[in-house]
């Protein structure tokens, strides 16, 4: 039987074939954008407004590249209505104490079905972007499981799915965040946010895009003074026990996961064995399906 093999590194690249691509050359260690200029869906542009944006995070120490990284990531999550994870989160970054625009994250750990990244004190977007650049670089045989330690802020999470899918991979990522969320009863704050993206890719369009925070509100929204903080609550009204159960069980994945105490990310990538979206979209009739501009 044929095997549904995606091309990663072109955003067009899904095709029907019984050939595996040739397995990449694996290095030791990934420095963001290091494999960038080879992932055609690796942010090159940034939107309306973009160049004011780009020049005031480059006046906070970072490189030319990062900030239009950066400035890409905060102009999508405002085209697609997601304000807290916006334009807003600039001047948040400002205010960090512990800010390093010229910290790296690194590849600590690089096997076919598995890698370990360390932060090294670089902002989650960036420890995502290299991420998915060495994905799409170098895509696993099957699957592969990402363990990022030390991940955080990350932001629109569909952002980084999106970007993966689009160069033909299966995509699930989950992060964790400071603990805002409690049982719905009531109680101690016992989880974050902890949001989760999943993304298929398509061979006739964009992708598939679902990504779903835990909370009726993020803490984005509160940042950006459109929610308070008593919002900050588990989704879903009456069933928010539902939601909440599966904010603690994000948790616990992904701190069961990572060697080392603090926020993290772990990422499920794949080669597509089918290819559903289409067949979906038509059932669909013209609904809009979640990720959808």
């Amino acid at each position: 039987m044929a095997a549904f093999v995606a091309s990663p590194a072109s955003a067009a690249g899904l095709s029907w074939s019984s050939t595996r691509p040739r397995t990449r050359t694996r290095a030791a260690a990934c420095r963001p954008h290091s494999s960038g200029s080879r992932c055609s869906s690796a942010p090159r542009r940034t939107r309306i407004g973009g160049v004011e944006t780009d020049a005031r995070i480059r006046a906070l120490g970072f490189s030319e590249r990062d900030a239009r990284t950066l400035a890409d990531h905060f102009l999508d999550a405002e085209r697609r209505g997601k304000h807290g994870h916006g334009l807003s989160r600039v001047a948040w970054l400002a205010s960090l104490p512990d800010l390093d625009p010229q910290a790296r994250p690194e590849r600590i750990v690089d096997e076919r079905g598995y890698q370990r990244w360390h932060g090294r004190g670089a902002l989650g977007y960036l420890t995502l972007d290299a991420i998915c650049a060495a994905q799409l670089a170098d895509p696993p045989d099957d699957a592969r499981i990402v363990v990022a330690d030390r991940c955080f802020p990350t932001g629109m999470l569909g952002y980084w799915a999106r970007r993966v899918a689009s160069g033909g991979l299966v995509c699930a990522l989950t992060a964790t965040s400071p603990p805002r969320l409690g049982h719905p009863d009531g109680g101690p704050k016992l989880a974050g946010t902890n949001p989760l993206a999943i993304a298929i890719p398509s061979s006739d369009g964009p992708p598939l895009v679902a990504d779903v925070s835990m909370g009726r509100v993020t803490y984005g929204d509160v940042l950006a003074g459109r929610a308070g903080d008593d919002e900050l609550v588990p989704f879903g009204g009456p069933q928010a026990h539902k939601a909440f159960a599966l904010a603690l069980g994000l948790q616990l994945l992904v701190d069961s996961l990572v060697g080392d105490p603090g926020y993290g990310a772990v990422m499920l990538v794949a080669r597509p064995q089918a290819d559903p979206v289409p067949a979906l979209r038509a059932r669909a009739a013209g609904t809009r399906l979640p990720g959808d501009a």
